[in-house]
């Protein structure tokens, strides 16, 4: 994987902040957008979907992962998340889980402008995958 300075971090941010805008969110009126880019160079995008039992509401980053799998799969390479203010976030617990299995530990997460990106390994230290159960992650 080549340095986080060749990641168009502004594009997918600018994306991400779109994707906000699309967003289903008639319960708390928290918007939130994802954007990310593979290893091949495709970019990804995704918005939170809200449901009226709150349960089966979809996080954004569970809707970039589903546009990943609707463009062919692969593996995730950096991905920007952020709120309806446009400033990133950090993906929630089950979201950290959803992107491990499609980026893995050396997945970067956008810490916004003049911070150097996360690893998913430093936030979602010693995760469960695909590899655990004898499978090689794709």
């Amino acid at each position: 994987m080549s340095s986080s300075t060749a990641i168009p971090w502004k594009e997918l941010r600018e994306q991400a902040r779109h994707a906000t805008t699309t967003s289903y969110a008639p319960y708390s009126h928290v918007t939130v957008g994802a954007c990310a880019i593979t290893v091949d160079g495709r970019i990804v995008v995704g918005a939170n979907v809200e449901n009226a039992s709150y349960g089966l509401t979809l996080c954004a980053e569970c809707s970039l992962v589903s546009d990943l799998t609707r463009l062919g799969g692969g593996r995730l390479r950096a991905v920007s998340i952020v709120a309806g203010d446009g400033q990133p976030i950090a993906p929630c617990g089950r979201c950290r889980q959803v992107l491990f299995e499609h980026g893995g530990n050396e997945l970067l997460i956008d810490a916004g402008d003049g911070v150097d990106p996360t690893s998913l390994g430093e936030l979602l230290p010693g995760a469960f995958g695909p590899e655990d159960l004898g499978l090689r992650s794709n």
